[in-house]
């Protein structure tokens, strides 16, 4: 018995309230309608919603009694339809202007990456050039080192080879010399 007086109560009151509260609605709806026009963010938003909304709250103030619940109702969905949409708009442009930024830190990246390959080739065709400059230096000294070794070696030889002759023309010389003691001796000796 009790459940059924509460569950009556509970029913008759907002049904009471809907009824006592019509223009308090209307006021807070046509609230929440100017909250939507006075937040830049989705001031020019939604603005088909906004009539939808505009032309339910006027056909509300112009309701008859019987007719004031479903005006009411519709007024409601109207206006949280614009709210939604204007909620929507300003979402997208939020995203949009996130992407526009995603799409500027992207092209900003690609441009210091290519700063930094730049770089990085720059730093490894001096080091190349360097490596290039030390093969030809020590090419150079390899082949000056190799003409020095060839001049030695010719130097040598001709010391050698002097000194080869030296050689022969003394033994060619002591050969004469003993023929010529040989003769001598065969001279005294006759």
């Amino acid at each position: 018995m009790r459940l059924s007086l509460l569950l009556a109560t509970l029913l008759i009151v907002p049904a009471a309230h809907a009824q006592s509260e019509p223009a308090a609605d209307a006021a807070a709806l046509q609230q929440r309608l100017q909250a939507i026009d006075a937040d830049p963010s989705t001031a020019g938003a939604a603005a088909y919603e906004r009539l939808q909304a505009r032309q339910a709250l006027a056909s509300l103030a112009a309701a008859r009694s019987n007719q004031r619940a479903s005006a009411l109702q519709i007024a409601q969905w109207r206006v949280e339809t614009a709210e939604i949409a204007a909620r929507t708009e300003r979402s997208r442009r939020e995203l949009a202007e996130l992407e526009r930024q995603r799409s500027q830190l992207l092209v900003e990246a690609s441009r210091q990456d290519a700063v930094r390959a730049r770089q990085e080739a720059e730093r490894l065709r001096i080091q190349a050039q360097i490596q290039a400059e030390e093969a030809a230096r020590l090419r150079l000294a390899a082949e000056e080192e190799g003409a020095a070794r060839q001049q030695a070696e010719t130097v040598l030889q001709g010391v050698a080879s002097g000194e080869a002759a030296k050689l022969r023309a003394a033994r060619q010389r002591e050969a004469e010399l003993r023929r010529r003691e040989a003769e001598l001796l065969r001279s005294l000796e006759d």
